[in-house]
């Protein structure tokens, strides 16, 4: 018995979007990065196997079992001449997974692989988990930090959760090994913790974001940074503040690493999240800073504003006005692939260059923090501006 036709013509409509080319937008253009036309992941690249029972004797109106909701925050790295991404795979249930999609050229042509990561099942408390920041470290293996959410059970909120950094590591992406889960002595709570890819004065290092509950920050400061001994049994006591929030930013609500950071030759350059509330909701967005090469934790230059927002069909899904980055992938040429999700829902890619990325951290001044000095800012940018064009003339 054969699967039935609907199956046959889904499965073209799917191959017809997996193959399908991606250009850049020539309708945007920043200097700094270029965007891509498509999505490079949605719900429709899922495999039609893992969502539908194929057997029409026990799906006779081929329904959709299993249905997958999203594809988004995505891990990425580069291994053997392959791009590999890590997406937080979300079904109609609302329980994420991971799962691994390869592509030659990092913009399209992205497959899942047959089956989801299954990681072990160590923390019988833990009911979801997403967002894995992949880190190819120095120690030889490759590291996946992700969140574990779990339910608080102190509390009588049916909404109330508990967030920890969960750890696995492989050398395939294949076979996972989990370790316990981060602890940091002086928060209670843990998202969007990134590992460091090289060893601080002999230590492993984490860029966490302190939060005294699962939404609100509260006293965190910033983007935290931390050294722990053995990875294997990762605590943290102290966590110096990087980049912090401040009043009136992309960052006053909060702010998290989002990529790994790439090493230039000025700098560490970081990918990192901010947001503020607006009257229609919280508001993400990609920006960028820099740390010094001799610690990681000391910012050497963060310029003014967001890196990159939601645009036009962007803004919309299932958690609009909102663009998230967990990975990123720096090739030895010096190309930058920036993979990034728009309002939870799908998954896109950005490319530049190391050069191109550095020059804009570097040059891009500074936020001065008040309407007045933004003004006189600008302004300064104006005259030169008009004095050079007068030169031209």
């Amino acid at each position: 018995m054969k699967p039935c036709k609907k199956y046959e013509e889904e499965l073209k409509k799917q191959e017809d979007l997996i193959c399908r080319k991606n250009e850049v937008d020539e309708g945007f253009y920043n200097g700094v990065f270029d965007r891509y036309k498509y999505p490079v992941l949605t719900r429709d690249h899922a495999p039609l196997f893992w969502r539908y029972d194929l057997d029409p004797r026990t799906n006779p109106f081929f329904q959709e079992r299993l249905g997958i909701n999203a594809v988004m925050n995505s891990g990425a790295i580069y291994l053997d001449g392959k791009f590999y991404l890590v997406a937080r795979v979300e079904g109609n249930d609302r329980k994420s997974f991971f799962a691994v999609a390869e592509s030659d050229n990092g913009i399209d042509n992205f497959r899942f692989w047959d089956y989801p990561v299954v990681l072990p099942d160590t923390c019988p408390e833990e009911t979801n988990v997403y967002d894995m920041r992949l880190t190819k470290h120095e120690d030889g293996y490759i590291y996946g930090v992700f969140c574990s959410e779990s339910k608080d059970a102190a509390s009588a909120d049916l909404s109330a959760a508990v967030a920890a950094a969960g750890i696995v590591r492989t050398k395939d992406l294949k076979t996972w090994e989990r370790l316990p889960n981060l602890k940091t002595l002086r928060s209670p709570q843990q998202r969007n913790v990134v590992l460091h890819p090289e060893f601080v004065d002999g230590k492993y290092a984490f860029y966490t974001r302190p939060m005294d509950d699962f939404i609100e920050t509260g006293s965190g400061g910033g983007i935290g940074f931390g050294l722990c001994d053995d990875i294997t049994c990762a605590v943290i006591d102290e966590e110096r503040i990087t980049s912090c929030r401040k009043y009136h930013t992309i960052t006053e609500s909060k702010n998290g690493a989002g990529a790994v950071p790439i090493k230039s030759e000025k700098g560490w350059l970081h990918i990192a999240h901010g947001v503020r509330n607006t009257a229609a909701g919280l508001r993400y967005v990609i920006y960028a800073f820099a740390t010094a090469l001799d610690d990681p934790a000391r910012v050497i230059a963060e310029p003014s504003g967001l890196l990159l927002g939601p645009r036009a069909g962007e803004r919309v899904g299932d958690v609009s006005n909102v663009v998230f980055t967990n990975g990123a992938i720096d090739l030895p040429d010096g190309r930058i692939f920036l993979y990034y999700a728009s309002s939870d829902t799908r998954l896109h890619v950005a490319t530049t260059t190391r050069k191109r990325l550095e020059d804009y951290i570097f040059h891009t001044p500074q936020d001065p923090l008040r309407s007045a000095d933004c003004v006189k800012q600008r302004c300064a940018l104006i005259e030169r501006n008009l004095q050079f064009l007068n030169q031209c003339e």
